[in-house]
C-alpha cells in the first residue's frame, strides 16, 4: 500500500490526435515531466496515469491540463513549452485548487502576425509585464532567459500595431573597440557580425520579406551604439543589448535619447563585462542609479529562467556558484590581510614601547 502521502491519478484527453502531441514523440514530453517533477506518467491512448508525491502529482496534472489547452488552441509543442510549463506549475505551487478551464493563471503572451510568444517562467512573465507598463526596462541576467528575445518581440508588436513608426536595435561593438573604420568592407560589412543576434531574432519573429523591405526603407535600424550619440529617438521602440559593456559615459549618451512616444529597452548580463578592467559598467551603473525613477521597470533574471537546453541552466549555475565561491575566498583573504597588518602594527608597538622601556631603565 502506497505511503499516506503518495497519490494516483488518471487523467483522460479526448482529442486522440492532440493528446499523442501532447505526450511527445517516443514520450519525451512525459519523461521530462517524470524527471522535472519525480513523478510516473505511464500513458495508454488518450490517458495517462500519474503517481507520486500528492503536490508533485498535483503540479503534473496541471502542467499537462496547461500544454492540452495550448495545442486545442492550435500551437504546436517545443521542449521550450514543456519546460515554461512546468515552472509555472512549480511557482504557482499546491496553494489552491486548479481549474484549466475557470481559473487557469497563465504566463503573458506576445500576438505577432508570424507566431504567439509567451513567457515561459515567473522572471519572464515580469519582464513582458514591465515592457507594457514602463517607458524604459532593464532586463539584467545570464544568457539564454530570453531577455533580447523577448524585447525584440515587444518592439515587433508595437511596430505591427503602429504604436510605433521604426524599430532600433543597437549594440556596443565592445570587440572592435568601437574603432569601426579599421576593420575591412563598408559599413554593413563592418557590425553585422556584432548585430547578428538581433538579426536573428528578428527574423524569427517576423516575416523575412517584411524584415527586408523595413531595414531598406529604415523602418528598422539595426547600428552600433556609438551611431547613437547627437540622436533624438522618438516614436520607436529602442533596445540596448550587451549594454553591460557599455561605459557609464555611454549608457548616459543612449538613456538620454529617448524622445516623444519611444519605448527603450536596456539588456545585458552584469557578470559577463568585457570592459577594460577598473572600468565601471554602465549597465551595472544605471541599475542602481534608476532603481526607484518613477517609469523605470527592472526585471532580474537567473539560472531559473535559461529557457535553451536544459543543460544550459545547470551550466550558468555552476559558474555562479563557482564565482560565489571565489568572491568568498577574496573576501577572506581581504581580511586575513587585514588581520596580519594589524597585527604586524601591534606587534612593532609593543617592540617599540619595550624599548623605551630598557632605555628608561638603563
Amino acid at each position: 500500500m502506497p505511503p499516506s502521502d503518495e497519490a494516483q491519478m488518471v487523467l483522460a484527453f479526448d482529442d486522440n490526435r492532440l493528446a499523442l502531441a501532447l505526450f511527445g514523440q517516443y514520450g519525451q514530453n512525459l519523461a521530462l515531466i517524470e524527471r522535472r517533477l519525480g513523478v510516473t506518467a505511464d500513458s495508454r491512448g488518450n490517458h495517462v496515469t500519474l503517481g507520486g508525491p500528492h503536490d508533485a502529482c498535483e503540479q503534473a496534472r496541471r502542467v499537462l491540463e496547461t500544454l492540452y489547452e495550448q495545442l486545442q488552441r492550435g500551437h504546436d509543442l517545443g521542449q521550450g513549452d514543456v519546460e515554461g510549463a512546468i515552472r509555472l506549475a512549480i511557482a504557482q505551487g499546491s496553494l489552491f485548487d486548479f481549474d484549466a478551464a475557470a481559473q487557469r493563471v497563465s504566463f503573458e503572451e506576445i500576438n505577432l502576425r508570424k507566431r504567439l510568444v509567451r513567457a515561459r517562467t515567473p522572471a519572464q512573465d515580469a519582464y513582458v509585464r514591465a515592457l507594457r507598463k514602463n517607458a524604459l526596462v532593464f532586463g539584467a541576467g545570464p544568457a539564454g532567459t530570453g531577455k533580447t528575445w523577448l524585447a525584440v518581440a515587444h518592439a515587433v508588436a508595437l511596430f505591427e500595431r503602429k504604436e510605433v513608426d521604426r524599430i532600433i536595435l543597437s549594440r556596443p561593438a565592445v570587440e572592435a573597440g568601437e574603432r569601426l573604420g579599421f576593420l575591412p568592407g563598408d559599413m554593413k560589412e563592418k557590425v553585422d557580425p556584432y548585430l547578428r543576434p538581433i538579426y536573428d531574432a528578428l527574423f524569427d519573429l517576423m516575416d523575412t520579406r517584411i524584415v527586408e523591405r523595413a531595414l531598406q526603407t529604415g523602418e528598422i535600424e539595426i547600428a552600433p551604439l556609438a551611431f547613437m550619440r547627437g540622436r533624438t529617438l522618438a516614436n520607436a521602440a529602442v533596445i540596448l543589448d550587451e549594454a553591460q559593456n557599455t561605459t557609464s559615459m555611454q549608457m548616459k549618451m543612449f538613456l538620454t535619447r529617448l524622445g516623444e512616444n519611444a519605448r527603450m529597452i536596456v539588456t545585458g548580463d552584469p557578470s559577463q563585462i568585457d570592459l577594460p578592467p577598473g572600468q565601471v559598467s554602465g549597465l551595472s551603473e544605471a541599475l542602481k542609479l534608476l532603481a526607484d525613477v518613477e517609469g523605470v521597470g527592472t526585471v532580474t533574471f537567473s539560472a531559473a529562467d535559461v529557457v535553451r537546453h536544459e543543460l544550459v541552466g545547470r551550466i550558468v549555475a555552476a559558474y555562479d556558484r563557482a564565482a560565489a565561491m571565489r568572491a568568498g575566498s577574496d573576501d577572506a583573504i581581504r581580511s586575513g590581510e587585514t588581520a596580519t597588518t594589524a597585527g604586524t602594527a601591534g606587534a612593532s608597538g609593543s617592540a617599540g614601547r619595550s624599548t623605551r622601556k630598557r632605555e628608561d631603565g638603563a
